[in-house]
C-alpha cells in the first residue's frame, strides 16, 4: 500500500530496576511454615518433630530476610547491544516468561550464572509491556526453535 506509514525496526532502549519482591519474600515466610507444619503433621516422634520444625520455620524467615536485603539494581536492555547492569554489559543474557514473572539469566565477566526474577508486585503491567518490546529487539530473549523436520 503506498500511503501506509512505515514502521520503524528501532525501538527505544528500556530502562529497569530490580528490587526485591515483598510477595517472595511472603512466600518463603509461609513454605517455611507450612514445611514446620508438615513435620508436625507427620509420624514422626515428637522429641524430633518439633526441632525439625521450628528450624523449617526459622529457615523459611532467614530466606526471606536474606531475598529482602539484596541491593537494588539499574538494568538497561537495548535496541542493539549488550543488556547492562548497573553500567556493565553482561553475556549471554537470557529472558524468559513464566506468565507475569520475568526471569533473567545472564553470565558475568567471570563466567558465573546469574539470575533474577521480576514478581508482578516489583514490575508493573506497563513496564512489563517495555521489557517484552525492548527484550525481543535487543536479544535478551531466547532464539526462536527450529520447526520440526
Amino acid at each position: 500500500m503506498a500511503n501506509s506509514p512505515h514502521s520503524s525496526s528501532a525501538s527505544a532502549h528500556c530502562r529497569l530496576e530490580w528490587r526485591p519482591s515483598r510477595l517472595l519474600c511472603a512466600i518463603l515466610i509461609l513454605l517455611g511454615i507450612g514445611a514446620g507444619l508438615a513435620v508436625l503433621a507427620s509420624e514422626m516422634p515428637r522429641p524430633a518433630a518439633w526441632p525439625l520444625a521450628v528450624t523449617a520455620a526459622l529457615q523459611g524467615v532467614r530466606l526471606a530476610r536474606r531475598e529482602a536485603r539484596r541491593p537494588v539494581l539499574s538494568w538497561v536492555f537495548p535496541a542493539s547491544g549488550p543488556v547492562t547492569m548497573e553500567g556493565i554489559p553482561v553475556r549471554e543474557a537470557e529472558l524468559v516468561w513464566r506468565g507475569p514473572l520475568a526471569i533473567l539469566r545472564w553470565r558475568d565477566r567471570r563466567g558465573r550464572r546469574h539470575r533474577l526474577g521480576w514478581w508482578p508486585d516489583t514490575l508493573p503491567a506497563r513496564a512489563r509491556r517495555e521489557l517484552r518490546l525492548a527484550a525481543g529487539i535487543g536479544g535478551a530473549s531466547r532464539a526462536p526453535r527450529p520447526m520440526a523436520p
